[in-house]
């Protein structure tokens, strides 16, 4: 089967540039994996992207509350729920403004990094694909 994803490492949080999300889902499907897709375009600040992760994602209620939250409902959760297939997730939108700057995106997508390398010492593919509004 052809995949956008060939030739995209296993473990990876990057930008997504030549991908379209509909493929993206789709290459999800196909390999069996968690598709996981927030549009943020609508958040001012931390809070409301962490808000909308959770809902968009579906992740536990407490996950709204800093960064380390949605780590750990992303990580060890999940992992001893039973045996996962890989991720591909997509933050589409990330504000880029006064109360969501520059820091605060590279901590978000530090997140990611850090769940990318959780999920890659287990064997387990994931991918983060994203974007700035």
């Amino acid at each position: 089967m052809e995949t956008p994803l060939r030739t995209v490492r296993t473990n990876i949080v990057q930008s997504i540039r030549a991908f379209r999300v509909q493929d993206l889902q789709e290459a999800a499907q196909a390999l069996g994996h968690h598709f996981l897709y927030a549009n943020l375009a609508n958040a001012q600040s931390k809070q409301d992207v962490l808000d909308l992760i959770a809902q968009q994602f579906m992740l536990a209620v407490n996950v709204g509350k800093n960064f380390d939250a949605l780590y750990d409902c992303m990580t060890d959760p999940l992992h001893k729920s039973g045996p996962q297939p890989g991720f591909i997730a997509v933050l589409e939108h990330i504000p880029a403004n006064a109360k969501f700057d520059k820091e605060a995106r590279e901590q978000l997508l530090d997140i990611f990094r850090d769940a990318s390398d959780y999920w890659g010492d287990r064997k387990i593919p994931f991918r983060c694909f994203y974007s700035f509004l």
